[in-house]
């Protein structure tokens, strides 16, 4: 009787590599463990990663995300936050999870979807990944053709932009070329650890607020 993925604990941290796993099995893993677990995953030609996150983990994803739409919010962008959904493209053999991710340009396009197809469907606009204790898998969004990946390691914000098929680092992001995002985003996550998310939030609101007159 073949091993079900249901059956496997992990525990937070830990992270699990399965190799010779085809997409048809992929696909079967994804919709299992959609129901049984919080892990998420990667895939590519065949390597499909599991991951748990620890608690900090998910916490400065939060932190982050609620800043990036607090932006979003100020320059009156309409956007369409999907969260750690799947992304996958069959015809690329590869997925991926991110942290959270965004429809900014494209956001009109998917508003109304209840299922995303990036065979057909363009990737997200902007993606964030918390490496605390995994590892970014560039190719993955590289191959998915998402434009604009964050990366936040616990302390420092790098910003990579996709150019001619490759992300490059980069001081700015593609969507909000005016803000020192790379210096700020670090400095209030750490500010929701010692003042709390609300006041956080409300200082950031009105450091944005002020930056934005300039």
């Amino acid at each position: 009787m073949p091993l079900e993925f249901s059956q496997l604990t992990l525990s937070p941290g830990s992270q699990l590599l399965v190799k010779n796993v085809n997409w048809a099995m992929f696909e079967h893993i994804l919709e299992e463990m959609s129901e049984t677990t919080a892990a998420r995953l990667s895939y590519s030609n065949g390597l499909l990663e599991i991951m748990v996150p620890l608690p900090e983990h998910e916490v400065d994803k939060i932190i982050i995300g609620n800043l990036i739409e607090i932006i979003l919010e100020e320059l009156n962008h309409e956007f369409w936050c999907l969260g750690s959904t799947t992304l996958k493209n069959d015809q690329m053999n590869h997925a991926v999870e991110p942290d959270t991710c965004f429809y900014i340009e494209h956001e009109k396009q998917i508003r109304s979807k209840k299922r995303l197809n990036l065979s057909q469907d363009p990737p997200p606009d902007l993606a964030l990944e918390i490496d605390l204790t995994s590892r970014t898998h560039f190719d993955n969004y590289e191959k998915l053709g998402l434009p604009e990946l964050w990366r936040y390691d616990g302390k420092t914000l790098e910003i990579h932009l996709l150019q001619e098929g490759h992300y490059q680092v980069s001081k700015t992001s593609l969507h909000f070329p005016q803000l020192p995002l790379t210096e700020v985003i670090p400095y209030y996550v750490e500010r929701s650890k010692v003042i709390g998310r609300n006041a956080t939030m409300r200082e950031f609101r009105r450091w944005l607020a002020e930056r934005l007159a300039l």
